[in-house]
């Protein structure tokens, strides 16, 4: 048997009991996954991102492992939700206009020592203000960073479109501006480059295409290297005890923590590698969290029907969104149709052994995404389910 071949077989065992539609997430891939994002991050403490996690019992046991320190949140509502849960430190990597949020948080010391708030605009501070009420905490700020490669003078922009903080200067300015407004503290800086840490550079089939990304990736890497260093020093000069600087993603770990003004990097669908994480040269994953679909009808030779299926992932729509027909090996999907709302056609071979009511395991595209399509996750060591734990939509929690 082909090693998918014996996953598949240990994955049917493990839910043999249990009727598809369902999830799982491997524990001995997501350990070693776990165990590589530490390795490459050579020493600095990886920040788990919960977006590309958003299920709680995961990331108590992520956090409870060496290398791991804090929580990488999406919403001002699950940051407080973590906190009051017992997570002593999230940093929100998206600003907010949460108004009752701002206002639970600065009337809570637990709250205000525990959560940190992203800023890049004296607007969001305002808001802020204004929504805090007769709260007195001091709220924990934390500054982002554009990190987007700008050439031919700003004319061409590689990135994100993000902060609209890009130079040293405008950094240490809104710095120096929280520093005087009472009630705030600047405690960090983020830089998420996404164009190098979530662009694999190793697309299959492309090698010209996949070479241009390494060249942008290298000439991107340098150029933030050397802005990043000069805006933690700026930002110093204003506010001395800044606490963290963080920086990077999943495919980028090794490559940011080389730098020394960086102390923290952020990680988190290295932990599932979704399918979207599979073009790298710098790391390979072993891939997590799965879904199954039931097989419900055989239309004719070469063709097996499974219900629903179509959980597309966000960004740019086209067919690297969709979730990919991962075990049995050797199913595609019917180009008339692709992954549907309810009903998906698969083709190819193995079809025809498999029969009503057989699971087709499936991989996401993106990491968390999936959660929000189910309320457990079985956990599967070995050839058993040893725990099943509810996603954050499994405790009711639908953040976004």
């Amino acid at each position: 048997m082909t090693p998918l071949a014996n996953a598949r077989a240990r994955y049917d065992r493990a839910t043999a009991h249990l009727d598809a539609p369902l999830a799982l997430v491997d524990l001995d891939a997501f350990d070693a996954n776990a165990d590589d994002l530490v390795r490459r991050a050579a020493g600095k403490p990886v920040r788990v991102a919960s977006k590309s996690v958003r299920c709680r019992a995961l990331l108590e046991r992520v956090l409870a492992r060496d290398g791991f320190a804090g929580v990488m949140s999406y919403t001002l509502a699950e940051s407080l939700w973590l906190a009051r849960s017992g997570v002593e430190d999230v940093l929100l990597a998206y600003p907010s206009a949460d108004r009752d949020g701002y206002a639970e948080l600065a009337a809570d010391p637990k709250l205000a020592a525990s959560v940190t708030v992203m800023v890049d605009d004296p607007a969001q501070l305002r808001l802020i203000e204004e929504a805090r009420g007769p709260g007195a905490e001091e709220i924990r700020v934390c500054l982002e960073l554009d990190t987007s490669l700008l050439l031919l003078g700003g004319r061409v922009r590689v990135g994100a479109r993000r902060s609209p903080l890009h130079s040293p200067a405008d950094v240490a300015e809104l710095a120096r501006l929280v520093d005087r407004r009472p009630g705030f503290r600047v405690m960090g800086l983020m830089a998420y480059e996404g164009h190098v840490a979530g662009v694999g550079d190793d697309v299959a089939g492309s090698p010209l295409r996949s070479r241009a990304i390494r060249l942008m990736q290298r000439a991107a890497r340098r150029e933030l290297a050397a802005r990043r260093d000069a805006v933690v020093r700026a930002v110093r000069a204003v506010v001395p005890e800044l606490e963290f600087v963080n920086g990077g993603g999943t495919g980028s770990v090794q490559h940011t923590v080389a730098e020394p003004a960086v102390t923290e990097v952020a990680a988190g669908s290295g932990l599932f590698v979704p399918r979207l994480f599979d073009n790298y040269t710098s790391f390979t994953g072993r891939p997590a969290a799965l879904f199954a679909q039931p097989v419900v009808r055989r239309p004719g030779v070469g063709v097996v029907t499974v219900l629903g299926g179509g959980y597309p992932a966000s960004g740019v729509a086209g067919p690297d969104r969709s979730p990919v027909p991962y075990l049995p090996e050797g199913l595609r999907y019917d180009p008339q149709e692709g992954a549907g709302e309810v009903q998906t056609p698969l083709l190819g071979p193995p079809a025809d052994d498999l029969l009503i009511g057989d699971k087709v395991w499936f991989r996401h595209a993106k990491a968390g995404e999936l959660c929000e399509r189910f309320a457990a996750l079985h956990l599967v060591s070995g050839d058993a389910v040893v725990d099943t734990v509810p996603t954050y939509r499994g405790e009711g929690r639908t953040f976004l």
